[in-house]
């Protein structure tokens, strides 16, 4: 048996920033917990928060994401992706306080799927997700009207990633479109295919590539990126009628790092390692991985995987640590695929003392942090939703 190692990982200076104690300038929400939070150095806080959920009993229900910290995932009911957690909530009507340990579309998202007496709450209003940001309501209108002009909107159906804001959700229901995830791209795209001719794809670009040219089998040349930071996207309308995919320009910070040279770094130091990415990488990347797939994708795959088995994992740190401790008990050695620090920063602004300071004010009668989104907007989102969960 052996036991785990320290992951070979150095700090940058971004992740020294950390982890919620500093604003994120491309959060989705730049703004702070109002009220006093408890100090990080108090030996009393795992107590405290333990003591105010078991105060709350069942009226709250905890979620978390794979990719938060230890010290907040130990007290989530379930953990999981995005939308299993949103599923999980929608799951249980009778609690009265969903508290999303996550980020702000996650818990928009959550919101849209439970019940108006339902209160969703989210520990930290700052923690958001900088891809979700990089897709405005106002530049999306403006991309459909450079669309129109070109004389192919009535031929787009947008696809837009559950990594999104319930207005870019609502904008995909409004055009006939539906929603992703990274475990079922494939089939949003080829049930968008049959609607229409072409896909606008947001806000992920890598996702919407690496399904299109791996899964599906188009080509790189089928692909276009519009650039909502330049006239008409930066495409002559010729192009935009030329191609099948128009992908937002759009990335995950935390997988757009990981570069090929890390996977030939990582092949070159663990001979036999298997290389395991998230499908959120480049393009580059993922043709040079061994396996690719979604977050829930390569949990099963790591708890399939043979005894004595190596494996580098290019997905978010906090989750390959706690896999890479799990799994030293059964002889697997778990990397992370980089060698420096590549935490997302915005989902580590949930902490310990944001969760202590969230449960300890819902059991005492104050609701805070609710995420709420407008009628109008849940109505079209959830459309989105619908169709996505009507997929075969």
């Amino acid at each position: 048996m052996t036991t785990a190692q320290p992951l070979d990982v150095q700090p940058t200076p971004l992740a020294l920033l950390l982890l919620g104690r500093e604003a994120d300038p491309r959060s989705e929400r730049g703004v702070e917990c109002p009220g006093d939070l408890p100090s990080p150095s108090d030996p009393d806080l795992v107590a405290r928060a333990r003591a105010a959920k078991e105060r709350l009993g069942d009226r709250v229900f905890v979620l978390g994401h794979h990719y938060q910290r230890d010290e907040v995932i130990q007290f989530a009911d379930v953990t999981g992706d995005s939308f299993k957690l949103a599923r999980d909530a929608a799951a249980r009507p009778e609690a009265e306080y969903i508290v999303f340990c996550g980020v702000h579309f996650m818990a928009e998202s959550a919101d849209i799927l439970t019940t108006d007496a339902q209160a969703v709450v989210l520990p930290d209003l700052a923690a958001g997700c900088s891809m979700a940001d990089m897709a405005t309501a106002e530049q999306v209108a403006e991309c459909w009207d450079v669309l129109t002009d070109a004389g192919i909107a009535d031929q787009v159906v947008p696809v837009s990633y559950m990594n999104s804001s319930a207005d870019i959700k609502a904008f995909t229901g409004r055009h006939g479109g539906t929603i992703c995830t990274s475990s079922n791209a494939k089939r949003a795209l080829e049930w968008a295919f049959e609607q229409g001719e072409k896909i606008l794809f947001l806000p992920d670009q890598h996702l919407g590539r690496n399904t299109a040219v791996r899964d599906m089998g188009m080509s790189l040349e089928d692909c276009v990126v519009y650039n909502p930071h330049k006239p008409n996207g930066g495409l002559t309308a010729e192009q935009l009628r030329d191609a099948r995919m128009i992908l937002w320009r759009g990335h995950c910070s935390v997988h757009g790092r990981f570069s090929v040279e890390s996977v030939e770094d990582v092949r070159a130091r663990i001979p036999g390692v298997n290389v395991l990415v998230h499908p959120e990488c480049k393009h580059e990347v993922v043709a040079a991985a061994d396996y690719v797939g979604s977050t829930e994708y390569i949990i099963k795959a790591l708890e399939a995987a043979p005894r004595g088995s190596k494996w580098a994992i290019g997905t978010e740190l906090n989750l390959v640590r706690r896999l890479a401790n799990h799994f030293a008990a059964e002889d697997k050695e778990i990397v992370f695929l980089d060698k420096t620090v590549c935490f997302c920063s915005t989902m580590n602004r949930i902490d310990l003392p944001h969760l202590v300071w969230t449960l300890e004010s819902l059991a005492d009668g104050k609701l805070v942090n609710r995420i709420e989104v407008d009628p109008e907007t849940e109505k079209f989102a959830k459309l989105a939703l619908e169709r996505m969960l009507a997929l075969p």
